[in-house]
């Protein structure tokens, strides 16, 4: 049995009494212990015939999508459905937003149907503040722009410790396309909350200038994943690079240079990736494929980690305690 607790320090929009995630400054270090906790009593359940918890029976989770998406998608929706929510899913593609209607006027319909969750991903910062202030319910930042994953940064976590047996004092070093990564800057933010150490290593163009404020050290040699335990390596963001910059000479050399390579690993590391990879460029098949990746670990972890976020948000405040048999 676990008995889960509101998320303290959340971002609530005056006047609603309503709790959100937004990002992993949303949460202290005793959240996101509960918080995993939570997820490996519900991990549980999955390895039962009949996979369903009744604890969100009668509520209503949106998942509002104007970017594309497989597994944060598709592992939000399972993540409600496992625990007998309502779902619908609206993407940008398709809908009103085709005809030129706002983000304001699409929350202001959908807040109509009475949504107890808004699951949002959207290409620009700040997008799920708006929806909070827009609509009565919780809202869930499933990444904005650039800016902050939380989910992501929490489901890492959770794989990293189920793996190492803990997260105080792991070493991670991240890879890549730091500058336009949401995914690395709530990975840094949340691996300083639970107190381990990050090392970010790529081309110096693709560094944000001055992150060693959140934290991290930052490093262009690659040789420096060598004294990592975790190496999280992200893919080469081209969608959200600015057309006609040269981030990189040219994606073979960037391989050639920065990819994570059987060689460049040590015995005993592990490695990690947000998908979808770049398979040949920041990451060798090799590793992708082998022993020491942990990527379906994290595919498994996105869907017990977002249902512990659902019920935590929906029940967990009304001090409803959740059983797994």
């Amino acid at each position: 049995m676990a008995q889960l607790e509101p998320l303290t320090g959340a971002d609530v929009p005056p006047g609603t009494g309503r709790r959100h995630l937004i990002g992993v400054s949303d949460l202290t270090a005793a959240d996101i212990d509960r918080l995993l906790g939570t997820a490996a009593t519900i991990s549980r359940s999955l390895e039962r015939e009949v996979k369903k918890l009744p604890a969100l029976r009668g509520r209503l989770v949106i998942n509002l999508f104007y970017e594309s998406s497989t597994r944060t998608l598709s592992s939000f929706d399972l993540a409600a459905k496992r625990l007998s929510a309502d779902t619908m899913a609206v993407r940008s593609s398709g809908s009103s937003v085709d005809k030129g209607e706002s983000l304001k006027d699409t929350a202001l319909t959908l807040a109509e149907y009475d949504p107890d969750v808004i699951v949002i991903r959207h290409p620009h910062i700040g997008a799920p503040q708006l929806v909070a202030a827009a609509t009565r319910a919780r809202v869930v930042n499933a990444g904005d722009g650039k800016h902050q994953h939380p989910t992501q940064a929490l489901l890492d976590l959770y794989t990293m410790r189920a793996s190492l047996g803990r997260l105080e004092g792991v070493h991670v070093a991240i890879v890549g396309d730091v500058l336009h990564s949401r995914v690395a800057r709530s990975l840094i933010e949340a691996l300083e909350l639970v107190g381990a150490r990050t090392t970010v290593v790529a081309p110096p163009t693709l560094v944000p200038r001055g992150i060693e404020a959140m934290g991290c050290e930052a490093t262009s040699d690659i040789a420096a994943i060598a004294a990592a335990d975790v190496v999280y390596v992200l893919r080469m963001q081209r969608e959200r690079m600015l057309p006609g910059a040269a981030y990189v000479p040219s994606l073979r050399e960037y391989a050639a240079e920065w990819g994570v390579t059987p060689e460049r690993l040590r015995r005993g590391q592990v490695v990690m990736h947000p998908g979808p990879m770049n398979r040949g460029v920041e990451i060798d098949p090799r590793v992708a494929d082998s022993g020491v990746s942990l990527i379906t670990e994290q595919v498994r972890a996105g869907l017990v980690v977002r249902m512990a976020v659902l019920y935590d948000l929906l029940v967990g405040g009304a001090g409803a305690a959740l059983e797994v048999e």
